[in-house]
């Protein structure tokens, strides 16, 4: 599903505009990813947890000639933990 998507589906369930519901999708995914940039947790019960994690230094190797070894630099990368009930979902939708 695609932002478009998104904001396609809310518009045909609420009976709203596109017009309405696309800056409200638009702050929803803004004020998630100001407050990861911040470093804070963002939670939603039964759907899941966006969290910031750092990632260690490593070293990797070229596929195409493995004997150069390259250093990874540590990074922060932002992660979703899927809760529960969205877990509970996933795992027992039906596959079209």
């Amino acid at each position: 599903m695609t932002k478009s998507e998104l904001i396609d589906a809310i518009t045909s369930k609420l009976d709203m505009r596109k017009k309405d519901v696309a800056p409200v999708v638009d702050e929803v995914f803004a004020q998630i990813q100001g407050a990861l940039e911040k470093g804070d947790k963002c939670t939603f019960v039964g759907f899941g947890v966006f969290e910031v994690r750092e990632r260690a230094a490593r070293e990797g190797r070229n596929p195409q000639d493995p004997t150069k070894v390259v250093l990874i630099p540590a990074k922060k990368v932002p992660v979703f933990r899927p809760g529960k009930d969205l877990k509970d979902k996933v795992l027992n939708a039906k596959i079209k």
